[in-house]
């Protein structure tokens, strides 16, 4: 296997959507697809779960960009603000344009595809920007949903499931506080597309990916799961 190209910055500033930055992982042939990814409501685009993912989508042909959303480009630290969201999500759209842009301005030829994915908030605002344009993204990557507030499982965050037509894996923690293998394995059968579940057992809502090895080890089984749920035309 050839080695990977070093991962790069990638930045675009459209005119009318929200800046884009971020750090692009390219695989070491022209690539299959493509991905981007966001993190979480604590966190940024360098931890560890979301360099080990990009890594391992490139070792398997697919460039992914991982990406500062919005609102951590606006404050380096601190959760978002209620009213990031919506910003946060054209944020999300606005770097699937912009990868898909550059690949085929790279390649000289149009990428196959583009899929999504997110830790926790990131995974949210990516499940929410599908249910309202699913043709943005071929397959959607769920990273720790928090299907609901810790200890307030009556307020759910599903009400656009039934929304979420592409295919869709959901990787979940055995101790998450945002929700129970049950409560999800309940809320995943109302998505109308093929939807998955990987179960990390005894992992939190950082799914226990804390340190680069454990990050490693666990993308290499999320990413072989999530691309075996593309359709076979694209895959």
């Amino acid at each position: 296997m050839s080695a990977l190209p070093p991962a790069a910055p990638f930045r675009v500033d459209p005119p009318d959507a929200p800046s884009v930055r971020g750090i692009l992982h390219r695989p070491a042939d022209r690539p299959r697809g493509a991905a981007v990814l966001g993190h979480g409501a604590g966190s940024d685009a360098s931890t560890p779960l979301l360099v080990a993912l990009a890594t391992a989508l490139a070792a398997h042909g697919v460039a992914a960009l991982r990406c500062d959303l919005p609102f951590r480009q606006a404050r380096p630290h601190g959760p978002p603000r209620p009213g990031d969201a919506a910003r946060d999500r054209a944020g999300l759209r606005a770097a699937i344009l912009a990868l898909r842009s550059r690949l085929e301005e790279v390649g000289g030829g149009p990428v196959p595809w583009v899929a999504l994915g997110g830790h926790s908030y990131g995974g949210r605002q990516a499940s929410l920007l599908l249910a309202d344009e699913p043709a943005l993204a071929a397959a959607l990557l769920l990273l720790a949903y928090p299907l609901h507030p810790p200890r307030r499982p009556a307020e759910t965050r599903i009400a656009h499931f039934p929304r979420l037509g592409i295919p869709a894996l959901f990787v979940h923690g055995t101790r998450d506080q945002f929700g129970t293998e049950a409560e999800l394995r309940a809320a995943v059968t109302a998505l109308p597309g093929p939807a998955s579940l990987l179960v990390v057992d005894g992992a939190g809502h950082d799914l226990g990916a804390r340190s680069p090895d454990t990050a490693a080890m666990l993308a290499r089984r999320v990413v072989e799961r999530w691309l075996a749920l593309l359709p076979r035309r694209i895959a």
